[in-house]
């Protein structure tokens, strides 16, 4: 009687476990979907502001931002990738409003390949995209000009070791062009080595612990 009672309790067990094991991984998965969902927001947010600039502007002025903001993309995209790579803006109309797409080209040898930019060559790009894009609608925006310091959250998140120290030059590039003050925060080695002054936190026994460093 004692080994079918064991029996049962490791039985009961054994099944506890795995559904524990498989709420876990559902948690997990949920997880992840979320952080992708607000990723996708956040770009969806971002591409609508571009827009804006469009709609807002003259058909002289839109072609100027056009330009401007292409060849910004294309300069962020091709320090980060190499050459092959560049922006491209097309303006139509939609709806009897101007309306902006977005794509990333790539030459590989003879073949142009046009692509959305989540469509590209994975996450680092679209990073990438996002985030020269900031800088360029902050660098665009004349009337009146946006002033003041340029925030980024994990700006860089998907893009590969292979290229990030690319991405921590860029912004030192941009911000002496642009003489604005660059506040990042990151998870990253690389981007808080490059800056003038970092902020480390630690979570330590339930409280926050700060040390600076300036370099």
């Amino acid at each position: 009687m004692i080994k079918d009672l064991e029996g049962n309790i490791n039985r009961l067990q054994s099944e506890y476990d795995q559904k524990r094991g498989t709420k876990e991984h559902i948690e997990q998965v949920i997880k992840e979907s979320k952080l992708k969902l607000e990723k996708r927001k956040s770009e969806k947010d971002l591409l609508e502001q571009v827009n804006l600039l469009f709609h807002e502007t003259s058909e002289f002025a839109r072609e100027q931002s056009r330009q401007q903001i292409e060849s910004l993309v294309t300069h962020f995209l091709q320090y980060v990738f190499g050459e092959n790579f560049s922006f491209e803006i097309e303006l139509r109309s939609r709806g009897g409003q101007p309306w902006a797409d977005f794509y990333v080209v790539s030459q590989e040898g003879k073949y142009r390949v046009k692509n959305e930019p989540q469509d590209a060559r994975g996450g680092g790009v679209v990073d990438v995209v996002s985030l020269a894009l900031r800088i360029a609608i902050l660098q665009s925006h004349n009337n009146p000009p946006i002033d003041g310091p340029i925030i980024l959250d994990e700006p860089a998140k998907h893009v590969s070791e292979e290229y990030i120290v690319r991405v921590t030059q860029f912004l030192k590039e941009v911000h002496g062009f642009s003489e604005r003050q660059i506040v990042v925060v990151t998870h990253q080695q690389h981007l808080s080595e490059v800056a003038d002054k970092a902020f480390r936190v630690e979570l330590k026994e339930g409280r926050s612990e700060v040390t600076v460093r300036e370099f």
